[in-house]
């Protein structure tokens, strides 16, 4: 693991970080969610590993449970959140640009906006 992040809503772990890609995992905790947020310089891909929860994706709002996959564009609105009981686990695959500060918070639970 090169890196990691506790935060209000979860955990991140970093496991790769090359200069045109990422990979993380991102624990949510249970009735917690992320930032409604888009990237202008990278892509990402999401594989639900563990757990369920609703995902917004552009004006979409979904159910996700293990093994789906969720591809996210570049200026693309997003965000999980874990409805259920029990931790929410994926794995974020970042493809192009892919610096930490590349978040435009359109909401958030934490007033980080």
């Amino acid at each position: 693991m090169i890196d990691f992040d506790n935060r209000r809503w979860g955990r991140w772990e970093e496991y790769i970080f090359e200069p045109n890609y990422r990979v993380k995992r991102i624990i949510v905790f249970p009735g917690k969610r992320l930032s409604l947020q888009l990237h202008h310089l990278r892509s990402e891909i999401w594989v639900i590993v563990q757990g369920s929860g609703k995902m917004t994706l552009g004006d979409r709002i979904f159910p996700i449970h293990e093994r789906d996959i969720v591809q996210i564009e570049k200026g693309q609105a997003h965000r999980v959140e874990n409805d259920s009981d029990q931790p929410l686990v994926l794995i974020e695959t970042q493809l192009g640009i892919c610096p930490e500060d590349d978040i435009v918070r359109l909401e958030d639970d934490f007033g980080r906006v």
